[in-house]
C-alpha cells in the first residue's frame, strides 16, 4: 500500500486545502463506488502479502461486512443498476478500516528489517 500522497503537502496550506478538499468529495462521489454501497477500502487490491494479512486481521463483523458489500455490488454491477438511495454507502460512513491496519503491519515491516540489518559491534 505503499504508495505516494501530498496529503500531509495538501493540508498545511490552507489556500490549498479549500481548493482541494471539494474537489476530493466531488471526485469520491464521481468514482460510483458509494453508489454500489462500497467503501474506498473495499477498492483495495487483495494481491498483496501485506493486504492478505490485514484481512486476516480484521475483526470478524467488519471481514463479513465487506465481503457482503462486495457481494451486493458485485449483484448490483450484474444486473446494471445502482443500489437505492438508502443503502448507498454515506461519506460520512466510508471510513477507512483496512487502511490503519495495513500501515500497522508496513511498520511491523519496516521495523522488522531494520533490526535484521542491524550491525552489532563488539567493544575491545
Amino acid at each position: 500500500m505503499s504508495k505516494p500522497s501530498f496529503t500531509n503537502f495538501v493540508l498545511k496550506r490552507p489556500w490549498l486545502r479549500r481548493w482541494m478538499i471539494p474537489f476530493a468529495k466531488w471526485y469520491a462521489d464521481a468514482a460510483g463506488y458509494r453508489k454500489l454501497g462500497l467503501k474506498a477500502d473495499d477498492l483495495i487490491p487483495e494481491e498483496n502479502e501485506t493486504v492478505l494479512l490485514a484481512l486476516k486481521r480484521l475483526p470478524p463483523k467488519e471481514a463479513y461486512d465487506r465481503v457482503f458489500r462486495l457481494r451486493r455490488a458485485f449483484q448490483a454491477s450484474l444486473a446494471h443498476q445502482l443500489l437505492p438511495k438508502d443503502q448507498q454507502t454515506k461519506p460520512e460512513d466510508d471510513m477507512p478500516y483496512l487502511a490503519p491496519i495495513i500501515r500497522e503491519i508496513e511498520a511491523e515491516n519496516q521495523e522488522r528489517e531494520d533490526l535484521e540489518a542491524m550491525v552489532i559491534k563488539r567493544k575491545r
